[in-house]
């Protein structure tokens, strides 16, 4: 896996080097200092995993997420923990706080190079055990969720919800969100686009559950749901705002 490191201080990279080199199977292609450079870094070279500090001089790691269009993996590398639901709504693979130790490190990456096996060769042999591929069907869709597998038609389908290693499925059919084991581009892969909208980099909602449409936001059975900046006006075209 290619990588870069992303911080604003240097013995913080120090770090995260030594443990790379320690590990194998990782190639550091950048280290950068600043994040603006780094946003033409990620432009020259592919990356298959950032690791990114949060609190850094022009722009902060979370913006430098939301400015790109197509993020690779990252791994929040922070002294502040207070971001980690942020990061955990950017579908971030870890989020680490400094000082970071090493058997932590390593959980990280071995989560980080699941998901990249996983992404790479795209069929169902290289999920790791307990995660179930979603397999789709004309108008339905079965999941797994803790031990069953769980079918779920697509006109039913509100809205979806990534999270991290996660997706969230709102139906009709069911009175709590159906939790799976799952990356969020296999799902997106599995809807029909005459029928579902991508708004935000972690929510994919039912054109037809729309109930209204905000500003900044589509609303759902009263629950208002962020249109993110990348996405608002593609969503504005499709709706025909």
């Amino acid at each position: 896996m290619k990588c870069i490191i992303i911080d604003d201080e240097p013995l913080a990279i120090d770090v995260i080097e030594s443990y790379i080199n320690q590990i194998g199977g990782l190639e550091i292609v950048a280290k950068c200092t600043n994040p603006l450079e780094a946003i033409t870094l990620l432009n020259k070279h592919k990356v298959d995993l950032i690791f990114l500090d949060i609190e850094m001089p022009n722009l902060t790691g979370i913006d430098l997420v939301k400015a790109l269009d197509n993020i690779p993996q990252f791994i929040f590398t922070t002294a502040y923990p207070q971001y980690a639901l942020d990061g955990f709504n950017l579908n971030a693979t870890d989020y680490l706080v400094k000082p970071i130790p090493f058997h932590r490190f390593l959980k990280a990456i071995s989560r980080a190079k699941e998901k990249y096996e996983l992404e790479k060769n795209n069929v169902s042999n290289v999920f790791p055990a307990g995660i179930q591929q979603i397999n789709a069907f004309d108008d339905f869709i079965f999941v797994k969720s803790e031990y069953e597998k769980i079918k779920i038609n697509m006109d039913t389908i509100k809205y979806i919800q990534g999270l991290k290693d996660y997706i969230r499925i709102y139906s009709t059919a069911t009175n709590k969100a159906i939790l799976t084991l799952s990356s969020f581009k296999d799902i997106m892969d599995k809807l029909p686009s005459s029928q579902f909208i991508r708004i935000h980099r972690s929510y994919v909602v039912n054109i037809g559950f729309i109930d209204a449409l905000q500003k900044t936001k589509v609303v759902i059975d009263k629950i208002r749901i962020p249109i993110g900046e990348t996405y608002k006006e593609d969503v504005m075209k499709r709706l025909g705002v």
